[in-house]
């Protein structure tokens, strides 16, 4: 019997600590001259503003999102047909908008690699389509966008090549956005559309910006990047809100927990990187394309360059006082952009082949020496995780892994610690953490 037990709690450590090789394969496969040969054809399509030519083969967002459709289309062709490729589009008129200089649509494009066991759960990842001129209103001017969001849109057409490959048992979406520097238009109609379809989605991976290490400040970065994220929904109910005051979770909103994911996922498969979780929807005032995504309730994060240059966004091409403006395709690092592009593949691929996360997760323990917790039971689950952090730590530092779906946590006091659990799938991937949403009264 003791030998029994002893063999059991080496196959537990080994489930739960164990890596998968194939996150690594997936590392190795993203490939940085892929990147940056995508990067070159979109900037040649001299400007990318949705407002734009849209009947020209060669310029203009027309042109540009035609072949981020054709590249799409290859891709699926390559994987026997493993992606369907649509148009996603929305209609935006002058009336009301002060950034839209004439009436167009607004046209979003979406590849959908279907998973095997959970069709209806998706993982998204979005690049920017468009790019501006100093003056965003100006949409003749050539702006060829290199960093911003060239990048983060090749980026996202690379993780379709590499992770078609691969079969998942959620499905992955990989999109190109519009109409993000007039006002997050794209993100809005998609994040409606899925809406409306009945999504499931687990989160959004918004890329913007993701190839620039010379900051404006003189700091060159090669392996720091920044993922924003909100506290909690902006659609919480009222209750939900009064309720943390009494228990805690002002920090602990999905976009968080999944900005926690993505940053565990970094430090186990790429300890090099240094991710730094920002405590903040975007960059101060600032809104990027996972905005509209978090304010229908869905989990989404922005994953963007550490150190910007302001001197290379959103400014026309010229020389001014010995300094070269423009956002062009000499200053972006590849190789940078290849780092962040893996994080985003590991990350998308550890989602997508976990279980689903469980639904409702109730606490107690309130008056006693031990934290209580117990969970729906999660189809497709081995187990569960159960973690526990000091309420200052930004990361979940603490684990135990369980097969049942309750646990007591024996010595560890309920107020000292905040505490969340995830399901862990036969393969060893987890799902995103989930923050007690329950009071356990027993």
């Amino acid at each position: 019997m003791k030998k029994i037990t002893f063999l059991l709690l080496i196959f537990t450590i080994t489930i739960t600590a164990q890596t998968d090789p194939k996150i690594y394969d997936i590392i190795n496969e993203v490939s940085a001259n892929r990147i940056k040969s995508d990067i070159k054809t979109l900037t040649e399509f001299g400007t990318r503003n949705t407002f734009s030519d849209t009947i020209s083969n060669t310029r203009g967002i027309g042109a540009a999102r035609r072949w981020i459709k054709s590249e799409f289309d290859k891709i699926s062709k390559n994987c026997n047909n493993c992606i369907n490729t649509f148009y996603q589009k929305d209609f935006v008129t002058k009336k009301g908008n002060r950034r839209v200089p004439h009436d167009a649509w607004i046209v979003n494009i979406v590849a959908v690699q279907k998973g095997t066991k959970h069709p209806n759960r998706y993982v998204i990842m979005s690049g920017d389509i468009d790019s501006r001129a100093s003056n965003t209103m100006d949409f003749t001017t050539d702006a060829p966008g290199a960093n911003d969001n060239a990048s983060g849109m090749a980026g996202t057409i690379e993780v379709a090549r590499v992770l078609s490959k691969y079969k998942f048992e959620n499905s992955i979406i990989y999109v190109g956005l519009s109409g993000e520097e007039q006002g997050l238009f794209g993100g809005a109609g998609f994040a409606k559309y899925a809406k409306e379809k009945g999504w499931e989605i687990i989160g959004i991976l918004n890329n913007d910006m993701i190839g620039n290490i010379t900051g404006v400040d003189g700091v060159i970065d090669n392996r720091s990047f920044r993922i924003f994220s909100e506290p909690v929904p902006a659609n919480e109910t009222e209750r939900q809100r009064k309720m943390r005051r009494f228990y805690g979770g002002e920090v602990d909103g999905i976009s968080r927990q999944l900005a926690r994911y993505t940053y565990k996922t970094t430090k186990t498969y790429m300890p090099e990187m240094n991710p730094m979780m920002i405590y903040r929807l975007d960059r101060f005032g600032r809104g990027g394309h996972h905005r509209p995504f978090n304010d229908l309730g869905f989990a989404g994060i922005r994953i963007m360059e550490a150190h910007e240059n302001y001197t290379q966004q959103h400014q026309d091409i010229r020389i001014e006082n010995g300094i070269k403006y423009g956002d062009t395709f000499e200053h972006v690092n590849f190789g940078y952009a290849k780092k962040l592009t893996a994080v985003n593949a590991i990350t998308m691929a550890n989602l997508a082949w976990a279980p689903p996360s469980p639904t409702e997760v109730s606490i107690g323990g309130i008056v006693q020496a031990s934290a209580k917790l117990k969970w729906n039971k999660v189809i497709g689950a081995k187990g569960y995780k159960i973690y526990w952090r000091d309420t200052t730590s930004p990361t979940w530092d603490n684990s135990r892994y369980v097969e049942t779906t309750e646990f007591t946590l024996d010595g560890i006091v309920i107020d000292n610690f905040f505490f969340g659990v995830a399901a862990v799938g036969k393969n060893g991937h987890e799902s995103v953490v989930v923050f007690p949403n329950k009071i356990w009264r027993k």
